[in-house]
């Protein structure tokens, strides 16, 4: 199996997050119900059937591809999620300017990119009950696949095994960010909807270019 996927053969992947986003809409709003508003998931959903109203019948590759998502969320979601994930995506594409096919280093480029910029518009940290919990361990794990010279089908499975124990830790904890936050104790108990949106990307961006590597 190749180590390496090119950005075109990729181009896909933009339009799986985009569905299984969609598909995901009443989960992750029910998710969202327990602590929050409830309108997570449709607040997603409305954005990425945008993007793939944008992407289907063009010729695009990934980097494209995220940055379109990118610019559909920070234009067209409200509430916090938009500025968030439309800026991850955006960072994620521009950590692949100048390459043209995903390795294990562009993948750990793209994450500490999104990463970085999520978190300096959040100013979240793991513990607080957010997706930072999903994505800063997947960063992580993906950090030290490349560090032991991992293939790329196995930093794809360390960072969806990371996703989802990131995901599953929100449960027990307690909400400082957020609308959650006002809930304090009453938190506790539950997943965190932000965190099980960001777990759907990451296992879909994985599982994604998975498939189309082999």
């Amino acid at each position: 199996m190749a180590d390496s996927i090119s950005l075109a053969d990729a181009a896909p992947v933009a339009l799986d997050i985009a569905r299984a986003v969609i598909e995901a809409r009443d989960h992750l709003s029910e998710i969202d119900g327990a602590t929050g508003d409830g309108d997570h998931g449709v607040n997603m959903a409305k954005g990425f059937r945008l993007v793939i109203a944008r992407l289907e019948g063009t010729d695009f590759d990934l980097a494209k591809g995220f940055a379109t998502i990118g610019d559909t969320l920070l234009s067209d979601i409200g509430g916090s999620m938009g500025p968030l994930y439309g800026s991850f995506f955006t960072e994620m594409a521009d950590a692949l300017d100048g390459r043209d096919a995903i390795d294990p280093a562009a993948l750990l480029a793209m994450l500490s990119a999104g990463e970085t910029a999520i978190v300096d518009l959040g100013e979240a940290a793991v513990g607080d009950k957010t997706l930072i919990d999903v994505l800063t361990p997947s960063r992580i794990a993906v950090e030290q696949a490349v560090g032991s010279g991992a293939s790329l089908p196995a930093t794809l499975t360390a960072l969806r095994d990371a996703a989802a124990t990131g995901l599953e830790s929100t449960r027990d904890l307690v909400a400082r960010r957020g609308r959650a936050a006002r809930l304090g104790e009453r938190s506790r108990g539950v997943l965190d909807a932000g965190a099980a949106s960001c777990e759907l990307i990451l296992r879909t961006l994985a599982d994604g270019l998975a498939r189309h590597l082999a």
